[in-house]
């Protein structure tokens, strides 16, 4: 053990820090495996949780709520969601993991590696912060075709709507927005369109781009005629999400730059630490070789 005592403090913040983000991962990458292998039992005890009647939730999980829920734990929805938990969890596991066993151990190796990782995530962030800035053009380009092919790809409308469905509805709902340059986007969404023709009522928007009453999640439009006539008094037809978006963050700038300084301080000193441990116990193995 290191007698340093900026190393032992460096040492245990990391072992804490870490083993928080082991814990955390280690949840998150559980749910998403049960999710990925038997979808049915997640939804069942979901729905039975929240909704039984003698479920300590049940007082609070009106018709509307659980109609949501329902939504939200359909079969396409769970896979999807199941991939993305596995991923990120696993991701974070790995890296915590070697943190958090270079700590605790005293390893130069696991230490090493530990720090590695994080500068390669902290440079990578970095390069993505000045290709943005650089070329903010090209940029809002790219994401503007990414989220419109979502859209005309993916979204749908009536039953069983999907992950990437639920989220388009759930931001325009609630940032008050339609599509992402405005309505005209889910003309090219080939699923939405084929529904709608289904349905034969001529609808031209989801209810999400309507003015809504009550819960936004739950999509009620003020006007019903709405998704049939959207106009500037019963929708937000013409407002886009990624200007919307863009704005919101202008608004706010000063939020967004000091999340972003959390973020990357706690990066670098995550890093600081690891390699300042790693140095006391080449030192300290050193200093017991020679004496």
């Amino acid at each position: 053990m290191v007698a340093d005592c900026g190393a032992n403090c460096a040492r245990w913040l990391l072992c804490l820090a870490n083993f928080i983000f082991i814990c955390v991962s280690s949840g998150v990458l559980i749910v998403g495996t049960w999710l990925a292998a038997d979808k049915a039992s997640f939804i069942n005890l979901t729905l039975n949780i929240t909704t039984s009647k003698y479920s300590p939730a049940s007082p609070f999980v009106s018709e509307d709520a659980e109609k949501i829920l329902k939504e939200f734990v359909e079969p396409a929805v769970i896979e999807q969601a199941a991939y993305i938990l596995i991923a990120a969890g696993a991701f974070i596991l790995i890296i915590s993991f070697l943190g958090y066993c270079g700590a605790i151990k005293e390893s130069r190796v696991l230490l090493t590696a530990y720090g590695i990782f994080l500068i390669i995530i902290f440079a990578l962030q970095i390069t993505l912060i000045l290709l943005c800035t650089l070329y903010k053009s090209q940029a809002d380009h790219h994401s503007k075709g990414f989220l419109k092919s979502t859209l005309s790809k993916y979204y749908t409308t009536g039953d069983n709507k999907d992950a990437v469905t639920l989220s388009w509805d759930l931001i325009m709902a609630q940032m008050s927005c339609c599509g992402v340059d405005g309505y005209e986007d889910f003309r090219t969404a080939r699923l939405f369109v084929e529904k709608s023709s289904e349905e034969g009522l001529g609808r031209q928007v989801p209810e999400s781009c309507c003015i809504l009453t009550g819960d936004p999640l739950l999509s009620k439009p003020a006007d019903p005629s709405c998704i049939i006539s959207p106009t500037q008094s019963n929708s937000y037809l013409s407002t886009g999400c990624y200007d919307k978006f863009s704005f919101m963050v202008t608004e706010n700038l000063n939020l967004v730059i000091g999340v972003v300084v959390v973020v990357a301080a706690t990066q670098l000193l995550a890093i600081i630490f690891a390699f300042c441990l790693c140095r006391a116990v080449g030192q300290e193995r050193d200093y017991h070789y020679k004496y």
